[in-house]
């Protein structure tokens, strides 16, 4: 009987082991079937439609792309017409802002904050749930009015008057306004998911220090968003207003004041830049460490700098507005504070490059992507600091150079981070390896198809192209320049033609990658690829910033949630001290109902505005059907 006791243990042990994970796996699976995936609330399956969504949209736009660098390839060409070009124009940068950039960094946070900060879902499920059909329905609605010549033309930041009653014909900038209204819902539920489940969902012992750079990067992102956006949802409202209703929020004559648009849409516009840059520069700092074999170099300043960007970030949007005639003395302050967000983004660099140096560096895709980010971003922050300068910036304004540098910025800055992240988690996501020989590929032909589209125009600027031209003549001397860059393009968009390739394949046929096949650091590699429904077992116990290099064998952990129920732990801001258990709301389909109601609402209002009084019953409907209490903790939580 002695002897025998030790396998019985384990024999119990591993019963109830099974049956832990059995039942945990009833209570937080989503149904089977189209009418379970339309109800799910697993921020997992939510994140991964974000991801994928948004990638559609960056191909869409792409296209749009090619199409305009095909126009612009020779002098007085007629491939589009100068209607279709502003539309083609027009959707390319909102399709680009905030259909691609912004949503997929949100996307990537939706599906792995949960997981690094050790909880089981999102905080408010449903609500994340609600936010991808508003943004789904926002990106159907750009692109379906494109398709029925009715999109907008009148650019991504629909200046007034152009976009306003006199000059704007038509429902076109009526369709950006309310489209812009769609993406703003989605992206403000997606923040406040974000930073509750950081600052109260933390698995025991993930104080601040020990929080990942990446999550530390989402919640910086997170205020800039609540911050900022209201801004531009104030802007696109007024302007329907003026459009729908006969307001004179910009209009002159009565009173308006052209230039308050500009305020309102560059408040938002200048930090959205650091929206789309921030996560990337999360992704880099957990990435990196990976790669090197140590932990990040400067923990505590790069945090400090993720802070101060996103402070400074609201002390820039003037420098948009240098040729409009502002009072110098306020000229000579947004100079100072543009130069001054350089001093964070040296701060990263710098720690980046020690990680480097000290490290042993394994030179996969990832840390290739990393690397091409470094060469691009540092291209793009240099001319940044150039139109900074109001002499230079009043010369170069409006011109090709501008496009040169905004997109050093976004596509170098965040776009080469993100790609990175991509490869880095795809096997956490899909549990099998995309391509390392095809991912080679990918950032050799990215790195030198980006680099030979966009550098020119630096130059293409500086003779005096301006933008937003659909054409021009020969006598200029832009042609040859310009035929080069379009020819370069195709170099770009063979690299991330490449890459959906891979992305497609791998996800079917890619090698099996295991729980942890990078070897990296933090607490989603400590469950399973892909993870469960209830991502953990059993909530892990974090004693350091590196928990899985400080706790190789097995993380401790932490009891008292059951099985028989959705339940979270919540825990402390500071010191994520365990403090509560609460009920995590279940499947609902109440956020599709409630996400349907609202686009009946804000589409029907485009062509009258008693659509706001009548469209209000559905919603109402749909909000009592969503709260309305079932009897169950979850649904009453």
């Amino acid at each position: 009987m002695t002897r025998g006791r030790p396998a019985e243990d384990l024999r119990d042990t591993a019963l109830a082991e099974v049956e832990l994970t059995h039942g945990l796996a009833r209570t937080w699976q989503t149904p089977s079937g189209f009418w379970g995936a339309l109800a799910t609330v697993d921020h997992k399956i939510i994140g991964r439609r974000y991801i994928a969504t948004a990638f559609v949209f960056l191909a869409l736009g792409g296209v749009l792309a090619l199409l305009m660098r095909w126009q612009l390839a020779r002098p007085e060409s007629r491939i589009l017409s100068p209607d279709l070009y502003n539309q083609v124009f027009t959707i390319h940068g909102t399709n680009m802002m905030f259909l691609f950039a912004v949503p997929v960094m949100e996307a990537m946070a939706v599906y792995l904050v949960p997981l690094m900060v050790g909880t089981r879902n999102i905080a408010v499920p449903r609500l994340n749930a609600f936010s991808y059909w508003m943004y789904l329905v926002g990106g159907v609605l750009l692109w379906v009015a494109f398709v029925l010549d009715m999109g907008p033309d009148v650019g991504w930041f629909a200046y007034v008057p152009l976009a306003g009653p006199q000059y704007g014909a038509g429902k076109r900038a009526d369709i950006w306004a309310q489209m812009i209204t769609f993406t703003e819902i989605s992206a403000l539920a997606v923040a406040v998911e974000i930073v509750v489940t950081v600052l109260k969902q933390r698995a025991p012992g993930m104080s601040l220090d020990r929080i990942p750079l990446f999550v530390w990067s989402m919640l910086v992102t997170s205020f800039i968003i609540i911050l900022a956006m209201p801004a531009v949802m104030v802007a696109s409202t007024s302007l329907i207003l003026d459009r729908l209703v006969g307001t004179h929020f910009f209009n002159p004559a009565e009173g308006g004041d052209v230039l308050l648009w500009q305020h309102l849409f560059w408040f938002f516009g200048h930090p959205e830049v650091y929206i789309i840059f921030l996560p990337a520069v999360g992704m880099i700092s957990s990435i990196l460490p990976t790669f090197t074999r140590r932990p990040i170099f400067g923990y505590l300043p790069l945090v400090l700098a993720l802070v101060g960007t996103g402070i400074l970030a609201f002390g820039l949007w003037v420098h948009h507005m240098f040729t409009t005639g502002l009072p110098r003395v306020g000229e000579s302050f947004f100079t100072a504070s543009s130069m001054a967000i350089a001093v964070p983004s040296g701060i990263q660099i710098f720690c980046w490059l020690a990680t480097i140096w000290y490290g042993r560096p394994v030179l996969k895709t990832p840390m290739l992507f990393i690397l091409a980010f470094l060469f691009t971003f540092v291209i793009g922050g240099l001319t940044g600091v150039m139109v900074a300068s109001v002499p230079l910036d009043t010369q170069v304004h409006d011109t090709y150079f501008v496009v040169a540098h905004f997109h050093y910025v976004l596509v170098g800055g965040a776009v080469f981070p993100l790609l990175g992240g991509v490869y880095y988690w795809f096997p956490k996501i899909t549990g099998r390896m995309m391509s390392e020989r095809i991912g080679r590929w990918v950032v050799g032909l990215l790195l030198a198809g980006f680099n030979l589209t966009f550098f020119p125009m630096h130059i293409l600027g500086l003779q005096g192209m301006t933008r937003r031209i659909y054409t021009y003549q020969a006598d200029m001397g832009w042609g040859g320049m310009n035929l080069f860059v379009s020819l370069s393009s195709l170099v770009l968009a063979t690299g991330f033609l490449l890459f959906f390739i891979d992305a497609f394949r791998s996800a079917r046929h890619g090698a099996p990658a295991g729980d942890n096949p990078w070897g990296a650091a933090t607490l989603e590699w400590a469950t399973s690829s892909p993870p469960p429904p209830y991502n953990f077992v059993r909530i892990p116990v974090v004693e350091s910033a590196s928990p899985l290099w400080d706790s190789p064998d097995a993380l401790p952990v932490a009891t008292g949630l059951r099985m028989d129920r959705r339940e979270l732990l919540v825990s402390t801001v500071a010191d994520a001290v365990p403090e509560a258990r609460e009920s995590s709301p279940g499947n609902s389909i109440w956020p599709l109902w409630a996400a349907a109601a609202t686009t009946i609402l804000l589409i029907a209002s485009i062509f009258t505005p008693w659509a706001v009084v009548w469209g209000a019953i559905p919603v109402t409907i749909a909000l009592i059907g969503w709260f309305w209490p079932k009897g169950t903790p979850e649904d009453e939580s």
